[in-house]
């Protein structure tokens, strides 16, 4: 089952090319199936705008998505350095973080991660963003497991890129964009359905993807109407 899940996977990764493409739920699709397939309790992504400014993208959850953040603005932590290398980067135990990584391992260690391990999204030399894995105990990652993070984010890169080649060289720039503006309209959207409906802020993520999906639309899309029509509901696949 869990190899039949991966060929889905890639499959998935590499079609970026339909008309509908929407990288939003491209990205927070990688991170689910990188959670799903390896041995890792989170994760998340960092891309980068065309003047190497870093931002957080999709994140598994709240307290992931925190941490991202924290290393894109104070550009500290081992994703930052996976996306200023090129290179993957490996911290089994946070406990034994150097100082220049002091900050970003204090506040993981405090959110309950102890380990975190970082491959940057790199095609040649280019290099994009990084996905980045958390685990809640030390220790390094398999070798199947790692080698798996690296299949997933190069087939996820060469996907974005190959959308933005064909597209006139202007598709990551754009998507990317619309992925920074989109992230904020479906934050505000988990508030609204959390608030409205009672439930919490993961339940609320849930209940949104899961009507996108049910009705074909893009997630962005759907969050702004929750956001800008109070009478909107979800209905049964809510």
């Amino acid at each position: 089952m869990r190899q039949q899940r991966l060929v889905e996977t890639f499959v998935e990764l590499a079609d970026t090319l339909v008309a509908e493409f929407d990288v939003v739920e491209f990205l927070h699709m990688l991170v689910e199936r990188s959670i799903e397939l390896l041995s890792v309790d989170a994760a998340s992504i960092l891309l980068a705008t065309a003047d190497g400014d870093l931002h957080m993208i999709a994140s598994s959850n709240d307290d992931v998505g925190r941490l991202e953040r924290f290393q894109a603005t104070s550009g500290e932590g081992p994703c930052v350095t996976a996306y200023r290398t090129g290179e993957p980067v490996a911290r089994p135990d946070l406990t034994l973080a150097d100082s220049a990584e002091a900050r970003f391992a204090a506040a993981a260690l405090n959110s309950g991660y102890r380990a975190v391990f970082a491959f940057p999204m790199r095609l040649r030399n280019e290099t994009i963003g990084s996905l980045n894995l958390f685990r809640s105990s030390a220790g390094t990652l398999d070798d199947l497991s790692a080698r798996t993070a690296k299949a997933l984010v190069s087939v996820a890169t060469i996907g974005l890129l190959q959308a933005r080649s064909i597209r006139n060289q202007e598709v990551v720039a754009e998507q990317l964009q619309y992925a920074l503006t989109s992230r904020i309209t479906i934050e505000q959207a988990k508030g609204v359905l959390a608030e409205r409906y009672g439930v919490d802020i993961a339940s609320a993520f849930t209940m949104l993807r899961r009507h996108a999906r049910a009705r074909g639309t893009r997630l962005s899309d759907l969050a702004r109407t929750v956001v800008t029509d109070p009478t909107w509901t979800p209905g049964p696949m809510g």
